[in-house]
């Protein structure tokens, strides 16, 4: 009696533990959000310490592509923007001694007018020192109108040469490999010493920690789901084996779709199905491609 009972409790454990296949609502496969990271720039990979199975952080830096010929092409444009620096004149010293020519001149006007009161000078002479004034001042006119030309064109090819460093700088940014999330490296495609073209596939990541079970429902089961509902999901290890895990659904299709012959549903005389993704947080125990179930 007492190792029947035994055998009883042994079973209805066993019965807890392990999810009828057959009584899921809807049934599929676990994915998750993949991103292909590829080359932005084209040359030899210097260095590429991203590795298949390692995690990896947003923004860290995995490796590098030859910069060599950029950073030469910066630091010539570098020195191309400081001569253009040293030759934009200084228009208030460039100007300073025709003004200081025109005060002199307006100060010798002063003099000969109260001359000319005082009947000690001619008319011929304020003539001609108003004369000397009127060509100074077209003078220095002219001047200043030729040094802001001038240093509007420099301060022009000066901003057309930072914008060339910063076409520069972008280069040499794109020839820093990163990932753009965190999350797990999949698949490794090139190699340190590689030549690589800007466009070719690296390495693929995803967030492992964030998986999602895409199944399929009839359209008989649509009322019975919305966007943001809990549900159960179990996650099948194969042996009659499988674990529950808290599922939200986040995306349901707007269109219909034949059922992918590795995926059966309650009724199987239903051939058009709508699509569906559970988002699962992962334990680290389900894997891609792993078959999962659900339960409304």
């Amino acid at each position: 009696m007492k190792r029947t009972a035994m055998i009883c409790v042994a079973a209805m454990v066993l019965t807890g533990c392990n999810a009828n296949r057959s009584g899921y609502d809807a049934e599929g496969y676990f994915e998750s959000t993949e991103v292909t990271v590829s080359a932005e720039s084209s040359g030899k990979i210097l260095y590429f310490n991203a590795e298949e199975g390692a995690d990896v952080e947003a923004g860290t830096l995995l490796g590098c592509i030859d910069t060599v010929q950029l950073y030469l092409t910066r630091m010539q444009l570098a020195k191309s923007a400081e001569s253009v620096l040293k030759n934009r004149p200084d228009i208030a010293k460039q100007v300073q001694a025709m003004k200081e020519q025109l005060k002199t001149l307006e100060r010798e006007k002063d003099r000969v007018a109260r001359l000319l009161a005082d009947g000690a000078a001619t008319q011929k002479q304020m003539d001609d020192i108003e004369s000397q004034i009127a060509v100074m001042e077209v003078q220095l006119d002219a001047q200043e109108t030729a040094l802001e030309n001038s240093v509007s064109s420099l301060d022009a090819q000066s901003s057309s040469i930072g914008m060339q460093i910063a076409q520069i700088d972008d280069k040499l940014a794109k020839c820093r490999i990163s990932s753009p999330v965190s999350g797990t490296v999949l698949t490794k495609y090139a190699e340190a010493g590689e030549f690589v073209a800007a466009g070719r596939p690296l390495f693929k990541v995803a967030d492992l920690d964030r998986v999602y079970l895409r199944a399929y429902v009839t359209s008989a089961q649509l009322s019975e789901i919305k966007i943001g509902q809990q549900v159960k999901v179990y996650s099948d290890y194969g042996k009659g084996y499988s674990k529950e895990y808290p599922g939200t659904v986040t995306w349901i299709s707007s269109q219909s779709e034949f059922t992918p012959k590795n995926i059966q549903t309650d009724d199987e005389r239903r051939n058009l199905v709508y699509a569906i993704k559970v988002a699962v947080g992962n334990d680290g125990l389900i894997k891609l491609g792993m078959y999962g179930g659900i339960v409304f």
